[in-house]
């Protein structure tokens, strides 16, 4: 068995070089990252065996309220080799370098998925009446890894957070991805993929391009004015959809920070028809995986499909930089057709990929008094 590595902080050129050799990592583990969410303190961390990198993580530190004691938070992290069947051997390391920063308790997202649905299943579940949760349905697939570190993180006595309707308090446990890739490893095509599309999102995508929708995309460092064209859009659509919408101040800080570390890493995307702006959207890419990260849309001109345009332009360029994945990101777990959440997944159904959870975040208590103290202060909050 290979020796347990050591842990100690590394460069952010480093941290980002390591990023750059791996096929998939999330891009809330990236440098960048740290600089997006300024009001942590952040951390770049290496695994190291026989002085070779073998893993990396972006730590955010939270400071508890009056005291100099933060939690260590690692979203969608760390990216270390989870297939490990010792993974004590990674995170007691860890856990040590943490303890000596100051942390009461870490918080990680193991990368890792635990089950899979199909675009038809989940169709089938809405329509049942039975059927109330992605749970009630068996999945198409079971991930071995997911569940061996489920298993191992309890042993270990990490706590897993708790999920409410499926939206988890940091990131999204479950979400809704379309492969680009077959199992084989085999690429998969336009014409493959929009052949797995339901008949209504490929019409959709027709009636936009007859209607003369047209989708832009900036290239390289996103200027002023197309930003503040996405976030005018933005706006109308949190008024009109009643969700609290993020400051101009954030979008500006992310796609100058993840813009900064790759010229392909953040793109802003635009539909418009005959001059107006009907549809506005934020891609990511980090390797091989491709993300849909913000959406904006018109209340006029729904009919001429803005949306599912400004979807299949980055999907299609997904395609294009030979991504294994298109993420749509977050779904809840309700099939339950009042709920008012079962929209968002139906909308995302009719690209025809899979549901997919994650193992979620877990926490392990370094300083259990202070970290009792820090679960009050947040039910508090909440």
């Amino acid at each position: 068995m290979p020796s347990a590595p050591a842990v100690r902080e590394i460069s952010e050129t480093e941290h980002l070089d390591f990023i750059r050799a791996q096929r998939s990592a999330s891009f809330l583990q990236t440098p960048a990252w740290g600089r997006v969410k300024s009001e942590w303190r952040r951390q770049s961390l290496g695994w190291f065996r026989d002085g070779e990198i073998v893993g990396a993580a972006l730590v955010l530190y939270r400071q508890l309220p009056k005291v100099r004691r933060y939690l260590a938070y690692l979203p969608e992290g760390p990216v270390i080799d989870w297939d490990s069947e010792d993974l004590g051997t990674w995170l007691a390391p860890l856990t040590a370098h943490l303890k000596a920063e100051g942390a009461f308790g870490v918080r990680m997202g193991p990368p890792v998925v635990t089950r899979r649905w199909s675009a038809a299943q989940v169709k089938e579940g809405i329509a049942d009446e039975s059927v109330r949760t992605l749970g009630d349905l068996p999945p198409t697939e079971r991930g071995h890894t997911g569940a061996r570190v489920v298993s191992q993180l309890h042993q270990l006595g990490w706590r897993p957070q708790s999920v409410e309707g499926g939206f988890a308090a940091g990131q999204p446990q479950y979400n809704f991805q379309i492969p680009l890739r077959d199992a084989d490893g085999t690429a998969r095509t336009e014409d493959d993929v929009l052949k797995g599309m339901n008949q209504l999102w490929r019409r959709n995508i027709k009636k936009a391009d007859k209607q003369g929708v047209e989708v832009s995309t900036t290239e390289g460092v996103v200027g002023p004015t197309d930003l503040q064209a996405f976030h005018d859009l933005y706006l109308h659509t949190a008024e009109r959809d009643h969700f609290t919408p993020r400051p101009l101040s954030y979008f500006r800080t992310m796609t100058e920070a993840l813009g900064a570390e790759e010229p392909d890493r953040i793109r802003l995307h635009f539909a418009r028809h005959e001059g107006d702006l009907v549809a506005a959207t934020i891609s990511i890419r980090v390797g091989a995986h491709a993300w849909y990260s913000y959406g904006a849309s018109s209340t006029d001109k729904r009919e001429v499909r803005g949306s599912n345009a400004v979807q299949w332009a980055m999907i299609r360029e997904a395609l294009a930089a030979g991504a294994d994945v298109y993420d749509l990101r977050g779904i809840t777990d309700t099939l339950d057709p009042d709920d008012s959440h079962v929209g968002l997944i139906q909308f995302k159904v009719g690209t025809g990929g899979e549901a997919v959870e994650y193992a979620g975040e877990w926490d392990l208590p370094i300083n259990k008094p202070l970290y009792k103290a820090f679960e009050l202060y947040m039910k508090r909050r909440g």
